[in-house]
């Protein structure tokens, strides 16, 4: 996978790449949305707290096919609020860090989810050469 940084337009303002090239032949690997809904049923409080849970749940749907957070080449996250941003952006650089070739990444600001308790939602596009 490359990342896609053309000099020809502003640079990312945070962890992640414009664009991602993957190559002919690679495995994909994508997830449903993601919710702060832990194997307990509990939610836990805070932006920061369930997009932490989210990416722990992308990474185990990942891991079951060998895949982890470096082999992600796109984010989608969702957020209730733009107060939930920084929350949110934090857990995703704790979730990439060490990661070198980042992933092209989207966040939008949405009106809800399917329970009011919900704060972030998030889904990853993974790809690896076999």
């Amino acid at each position: 996978m490359h990342m896609l940084t053309p000099p020809t337009i502003a640079p990312p303002f945070a962890a992640y790449a414009h664009g991602v090239e993957v190559p002919p032949g690679a495995r994909l690997v994508l997830t449903s949305g993601q919710l702060a809904l832990a194997a307990d049923g509990s939610v836990p409080a805070g932006a920061e707290a369930q997009a932490s849970l989210c990416f722990r749940n992308c990474a185990a749907i990942l891991a079951q096919a060998g895949m982890g957070p470096a082999d992600v080449i796109r984010i989608n996250a969702f957020v209730t609020d733009r107060a939930h941003m920084p929350g949110y952006m934090a857990a995703r650089d704790a979730w990439l860090q060490g990661v070198t070739r980042l992933p092209a990444s989207t966040l939008v600001i949405v009106t809800g989810f399917t329970r009011p308790e919900f704060l972030v939602e998030v889904e990853v596009t993974a790809a690896r050469l076999p």
